[in-house]
């Protein structure tokens, strides 16, 4: 594959990971890292899952009400076709997307891109979640952030869903999730 050659010798692309518990920061430090790259002139594409419309359609937003606009997408194979002369990918809810995100954030940081990605490492039920074990396994960088349990305000690295009905997959806030320590998440 052709990598471009920049001003500094070879345009060079990594794959950066953003995960934890709900309530943990992920999106806003994903948001942080968005417009740090904004204000320094790069090109910048931004992503997030089409079945994510908690807060807004269009745009990331963080728990906080911090936001940045995005382009909803549904399948990850179409970052292929909406990155191109792109200088970074951004994709927030990795959870949600299918079992080909890895991949692309790979050829997408082969071809030059710097990828961040955010994401929920683990389900409520405490187990991997998604596409988020390979693409922890092929980042160059991992941030883990914790929460703070609402119980005995520890760190928290769960996210306790108040109700186990229903799918893996279910949208929620505040009012269905909960960050809790291993402790007060195994009570």
């Amino acid at each position: 594959m052709f990598i471009e050659p920049t001003q500094k010798g070879i345009k060079k692309g990594w794959i950066e990971v953003i995960c934890g518990s709900m309530f943990s920061g992920k999106t806003e430090e994903l948001i942080r890292r968005l417009k740090r790259a904004q204000i320094a002139n790069q090109t910048v594409e931004i992503f997030k899952p089409k079945l994510d419309t908690r807060y807004d359609i269009m745009d990331i937003v963080s728990h906080d009400d911090n936001r940045i606009r995005s382009t909803p997408i549904e399948h990850v194979q179409s970052l292929l076709l909406l990155t191109s002369q792109v200088d970074v990918v951004g994709i927030d809810e990795a959870q949600f997307f299918d079992q080909d995100l890895p991949d692309v954030a790979h050829q997408l940081a082969n071809s030059g891109t710097r990828v961040i990605v955010a994401g929920l490492d683990m389900d409520f039920k405490g187990k991997p979640f998604g596409p988020m074990p390979e693409l922890l396994a092929k980042a160059d960088y991992i941030t883990k952030l914790h929460a703070i349990c609402v119980k005995c305000g520890d760190i928290a690295t769960f996210s306790y869903r108040k109700h186990t009905e229903g799918d893996t997959v279910f949208l929620g806030t505040k009012e269905e999730y909960e960050p809790r320590c291993r402790g007060c998440y195994n009570i």
